[in-house]
């Protein structure tokens, strides 16, 4: 028996052998499917395990579902007793965990594997020098694909023909943008008037104003979205090239003192307000709603009731508009004018109209909050004194030579393709560009069409390998990559270069010495982040967004990125202090913003500003909170937006944390219905649903594991008590957060939750962790033939104190990582 199938085993009490099956099938099923008789064209007179191919599954999958349903064996035919029943259902559910992971088995090797798109745009943005999200390259390219929520495995990151395709046309565009636009002279700009915004702010800007303010009125995050961008009515066309462009813009804070209750426009009127800037393009869709590309480029603190310069340098692609937005601003500015329209009528001469949607009258006798933009300059492209970034890092000093073309684009291929080059790989460089020299092309005309080419290379593409059949273990510049793409995301950097080059890379005290270089470099952000956004499934934050109707908050302070700013500094101020990995089970200290402070209700909501950021806190004492499991992030992601569920919770604590895959429940099984009346609790509905011995078998397993978390609401934020149900009179329900695990153990609340985990599944916690590790690093999923490495890692980390940088370090230096 596998080594997975021994840990399915002990999860979910799996201890029948493969007769179990041939017996049952034999008393209750051939009968009627057989060879010959073979009703409801099934025979089961060949089905036996080991499973061994896709059908196999199907089958057993489909007899799964019959038993469950007690629609096998047919009620006028003998019955299995419960025992027989749940007994063959043990047997099948282990035999389809154990041939999932056979027919899906690489053979413990990693397979080739393309970019993921987030390290294409890493790569690109490293070899040319400059962030590349402004031109959203990868926009168009098709979702990514995960196996068990991880991006970097080689299996699921296939390439299409359409994929092909967008990486050409990323690559002409990247190269034309950047290095192929025409010498352009600085150009300046001015606007003070004419600031049309659209829709229902026009009129009223018009009688107020004349247009002669460019105002935002609320943050860009809303539904109704009225006044969350600002764009530039006449330069909708944008600037003419990619360049820096300095941008002079004349700003005030309009009424942050307003006396209109503040609980109108859902924000924190102690912080000053905050003006950002965005690219726009008008081609991309409507210029003053959001957009697909639109990351930020500059941001500054607008001070109250005074008129104020504030200038900024910022990159905008040929065609992109600067527009400006308000981060902090209030949640929805209809909303907010129709309460005030209602609720202070009074105080208005002008009449308020029948829409309820009208402002004029509040913008020229009212206070709302708002940000009032009144002059903006824009002057460029600004020329760079040593020319172009983007010439440097492609060209080298000086730039680009005719007479030295084919030997700046080599050297450009070796960094991009990550090793030295060989004939094979300058071969079609060279052809291509001596091509277009044929055909009359200027020659950096040329130049720039093979630098295409090699951006549209495999070798530049994949993660390819120049360690062959027979050697296992990787060659120094297979092992720099590898070791560069797991630790930053991103090539490798000269002196990871050097060290391959040396050969000295693939010592045990050189890859020591490197892996505890980038793990101290700011670069290390790019395992951070997407080793999280991997194990804990962080990437889904936010996929499941709770109403905003009665969630508002999480809307109006973006506590998505609190939520995951906090999960990623934990960690990472884990990895470079070496903290012991048990702190992701419980933990005395968590990183929290104002924002986080306030959801917690911790101390520090009455001290920390905005501008303060995150900050190191102790939590020492409060059962609220500590490690992974009170964590905001953790907990939005591991509810589905609306409601919460210990069964949904349950299987993320038992994926993510545990590493127990639970079976997934028989498609004929129907789902537990939410009580939206607030008569019955969630363990009232879920002790219907376990009345069926088949499916209280995975149940008893999973529950324990979620109802902790019962005390955390879909945002994590603590209760004591559910939502009070619709047009229900009764008091809300309590909250029961106390659980019995199968081995008998008990829990009354969250913290002796907890507490058991640390005590008795520490190891398990660990184990996966390490699985998780190498699995995002190199590339594949772990197989049971690397237990016996992981087995071995988990015991010499248990004897150096289980730091996670430790963990890291053997991590990387382990068989399975240097190994193809």
């Amino acid at each position: 028996m596998t080594s997975a199938i021994f840990t399915a085993s002990f999860a979910f009490g799996v201890d029948a052998p493969p007769q179990v099956v041939q017996q049952f099938l034999g008393k209750y099923c051939l009968e009627c499917h057989d060879a010959d008789t073979q009703k409801g064209d099934r025979a089961f007179d060949k089905f036996v395990l080991p499973l061994k191919a896709v059908p196999d599954l199907i089958e057993a999958k489909d007899i799964i579902d019959q038993i469950t349903l007690k629609e096998m064996p047919p009620k006028k035919a003998d019955q299995p007793t419960e025992e027989e029943r749940l007994a063959v259902l043990r047997a099948l559910r282990e035999a389809t965990v154990a041939a999932r992971g056979l027919i899906e088995s690489t053979g413990s090797r990693t397979v080739m594997r393309r970019l993921s798109s987030r390290e294409y745009e890493n790569t690109l943005a490293t070899l040319f020098g400059r962030r590349v999200d402004t031109l959203g390259l990868t926009a168009d390219f098709p979702k990514e694909k995960t196996a068990q929520h991880m991006d970097t495995i080689g299996r699921s990151l296939v390439t299409s023909g359409f994929l092909v395709d967008q990486y050409f046309q990323s690559a002409n565009r990247l190269v034309e943008t950047r290095l192929g636009k025409p010498a352009t002279q600085p150009k300046s700009w001015h606007f003070n008037s004419h600031f049309i915004q659209y829709e229902e702010l026009s009129g009223s800007h018009k009688s107020a104003f004349n247009y002669r303010y460019l105002n935002l009125y609320e943050q860009p995050n809303t539904d109704t979205r009225q006044g969350g961008y600002g764009h530039i009515e006449d330069f909708k066309q944008g600037v003419p090239v990619s360049g820096l462009y300095d941008l002079e813009v004349e700003a005030t804070a309009m009424h942050r003192d307003t006396h209109y209750d503040p609980a109108i426009f859902g924000i924190d009127f102690s912080e000053p307000f905050i003006l950002g800037v965005v690219p726009g393009d008008v081609t991309k869709g409507h210029i003053h709603y959001p957009q697909a590309i639109e990351p930020l480029l500059a941001s500054t603190v607008v001070p109250d009731n005074t008129p104020t310069t504030f200038k900024f340098r910022v990159w905008l692609e040929a065609g992109q508009t600067p527009r400006f937005i308000f981060p902090n601003g209030p949640f929805e500015s209809r909303a907010s004018v129709v309460t005030i329209n209602k609720r202070y009528k009074d105080e208005f001469k002008a009449d308020v109209g029948s829409s309820g949607v009208g402002r004029a009258h509040i913008l020229l006798e009212g206070k709302l909050p708002h940000i009032r933009i009144s002059d903006i300059k824009i002057n460029g492209p600004v020329a760079e004194e040593s020319g172009s970034v983007e010439e440097v890092a492609v060209f080298g000093k000086g730039g680009f030579k005719e007479d030295r073309a084919v030997e700046q684009l080599d050297a450009f291929a070796e960094k991009a393709y990550r090793r030295p080059l060989t004939d094979a790989d300058k071969a079609p460089i060279r052809a291509l560009y001596e091509k277009r020299i044929a055909e009359k092309i200027a020659p950096r005309q040329a130049a720039l069409d093979a630098l295409k080419l090699i951006l549209c290379s495999p070798s530049f593409l994949y993660l390819s390998e120049i360690t062959t059949d027979p050697v296992k273990d990787l060659k120094p510049y297979d092992l720099a990559t590898r070791l560069s793409f797991a630790l930053w995301a991103e090539p490798p950097d000269a002196a990871l270069l050097a060290a391959a080059k040396s050969g000295k890379l693939t010592q045990d005290a050189e890859l020591k010495k490197q892996v505890q270089r980038m793990i101290a470099d700011d670069r290390i952000s790019g395992f951070v982040n997407g080793f999280l956004d991997s194990w804990l499934n962080l990437r889904d934050l936010g996929g499941m967004p709770p109403p905003r109707e009665t969630f508002r908050y999480y809307y109006a302070e973006d506590l998505p990125a609190s939520m995951r700013a906090e999960v990623r500094m934990f960690f990472g101020d884990m990895l470079k202090g070496n903290g012991s990995v048990a702190q992701f089970i419980d933990s005395d200290y968590t990183f929290v913003d104002k924002k986080l402070a306030k959801l917690y209700d911790l101390p520090e909501q009455k001290t920390l500003r905005l501008a303060d950021g995150f900050k190191k806190v102790s939590i020492k004492g409060n059962e609220h909170r500590g490690g992974l499991l009170g964590m905001a992030g953790v907990l939005t992601v591991s509810a589905n937006g609306v409601e919460t569920s210990p069964v949904t919770r349950g299987v993320w604590v038992s994926e993510n944390m545990l590493g127990i895959q639970p079976p997934p429940p028989p498609d004929v099984v129907p789902a537990i219905d939410a009580d939206v009346s607030g008569a019955t609790t969630i363990r009232d509905r879920l002790a219907k649903h376990r009345a069926d011995n088949a499916c209280a078998e995975c149940h008893r397993k999973i529950d324990p594991l979620g109802f902790s978390l019962e005390s955390f609401d879909p945002v994590g934020r603590w209760r004591k008590s559910y939502p009070q149900g619709k047009n229900n009179k009764k008091p809300a329900p309590l909250v029961d957060a106390s659980g019995e695990f199968p081995s008998g153990e008990t829990y009354q609340d969250f913290a002796s939750f907890k507490k058991i985990i640390r005590e008795t599944r520490e190891d398990l916690v660990t184990k996966h962790l390490i699985r998780q590790l190498l699995t995002y690093t190199t590339g594949r999923l772990m197989e049971p033939s690397d237990d016996f490495v992981i087995d071995e890692l988990h015991e010499a980390l248990k004897k150096k104190g289980l730091g996670l940088n430790t963990l890291v370090e053997q991590c990387l230096m382990s068989e399975i990582f240097r190994s193809r």
